[in-house]
């Protein structure tokens, strides 16, 4: 018996490590690697909008798969999908053709991340003890994309990242993924249509899309940022890298906070972290401060955030359709980046990363105050983390 539950820890890891590895090093450098290869910032944002765009049309659909079917075998054709899009960027070097193979990559990833969240939460071992490996793998994806960057080659990330996809598939393979939840009685069933009846729901959506256009603005732009700023590529890397690993206390020790405080006091911790993030971008008072900043802000407060909206839309939804609202809030988000990513393209064009973080602080206030406005539920009984 416990030579199974090690054998199983060991597939949970093999998935979670290497599928946020392998997303790291797909994503972190993305905007340098597109600078660098002569492309304008405003054609990035394109780039990485339609990403969101892809994801923002596919990810209703994915999630209604998985709470329709069976989770293993979504997950699987995902990650199996995900190979033709990583090929295709290394072969790539039209703006238009890397635009096709970036977006459906981010799609198959993105689609997979709302049922890979919900599988941690509801797994054989406490939330902390299976997710801390998506933040090791990420932080380790970040440090090997920039020492292949510099070191290799840039387009060396992509063979990398397919290698990280192959493992992780081996991973999911291993993983006893339960279905309790998956009911085919007709009488029984909820169609996701009812989500666009759920006035709570609603208008959490409208706070959730303003927190993660920053949240995803910063994980596009700030590794560019710090190389405005004087850093290296494989410096800036590293900062992204040891800001991951400094997610990783949160995410062990989740279950003496998350089921313990409510919704609203939790979800103000985030929008406070990238406050003071981009405040200090913004005011523009030296290299040094910004790495700080980076390291105890940028991954706390996203993952954060990721913690709360999982535990936020548990309780706001029926258990039945979690994965489907999961998804999209997660439409949500790519809507709300392929926005923010618009506006910031411009901004940089025309201006600076000051005027960037400028944007984003007063974003963040008006979230701030949208959260001292709106009612939700305390989310104490879901014992998600526990």
């Amino acid at each position: 018996m416990l030579k199974k539950r090690r054998q199983q820890y060991f597939s949970y890891f093999l998935m979670y490590n290497f599928y946020f590895l392998a997303w790291s090093l797909f994503s972190t450098l993305i905007s340098v690697y597109l600078l660098n290869s002569g492309f304008r910032p405003s054609q990035v944002s394109m780039v990485v909008s339609m990403s969101f765009l892809a994801s923002m049309i596919g990810q209703p659909f994915i999630g209604y798969l998985n709470d329709r079917y069976n989770n293993k075998k979504v997950i699987l054709t995902l990650f199996s999908l995900s190979i033709f899009g990583g090929v295709g960027m290394l072969l790539a070097d039209n703006i238009w053709v890397i635009t096709l193979c970036y977006s459906w990559v981010l799609l198959t990833l993105n689609g997979n991340s709302p049922a890979l969240e919900h599988i941690a939460a509801t797994g054989q071992f406490p939330y902390g003890r299976i997710r801390i490996w998506g933040t090791i793998g990420f932080a380790t994806g970040a440090q090997l994309a920039g020492f292949l960057y510099d070191q290799i080659a840039p387009k060396s990330i992509f063979i990398a990242f397919l290698i990280g996809i192959g493992l992780s598939f081996i991973g999911v393979l291993g993983i006893p993924i339960a279905n309790e939840h998956k009911n085919h009685d007709n009488s029984q069933k909820l169609r996701p249509t009812v989500l666009f009846y759920n006035k709570p729901f609603l208008r959490y959506l409208l706070v959730s899309a303003l927190v993660s256009g920053v949240m995803m603005s910063g994980h596009t732009f700030v590794p560019a940022l710090l190389q405005d700023s004087g850093l290296s590529v494989g410096h800036a890397s590293t900062v992204v890298a040891i800001a991951v690993i400094c997610e990783a206390p949160l995410i062990f020790f989740s279950y003496y906070f998350m089921d313990k405080y409510t919704s609203k006091t939790l979800l103000f911790l985030p929008i406070l972290l990238f406050g003071l993030q981009y405040s200090v971008y913004a005011l523009n008072i030296g290299i040094f401060s910004k790495i700080i900043v980076t390291l105890l802000a940028k991954h706390t407060g996203s993952m954060l955030f990721i913690m709360v909206n999982l535990k936020i839309i548990s309780s706001l939804v029926d258990k039945k359709i979690v994965i489907t609202a999961l998804a999209v809030a997660q439409t949500v988000l790519s809507l709300s980046s392929i926005v923010f990513q618009n506006i910031i393209g411009f901004i940089l064009d025309y201006s600076s990363y000051e005027v960037m973080a400028w944007f984003l602080v007063a974003t963040l206030i008006l979230a701030f105050i949208l959260v001292k406005i709106i009612p939700l539920p305390d989310g104490k009984e879901q014992q998600l983390f526990s």
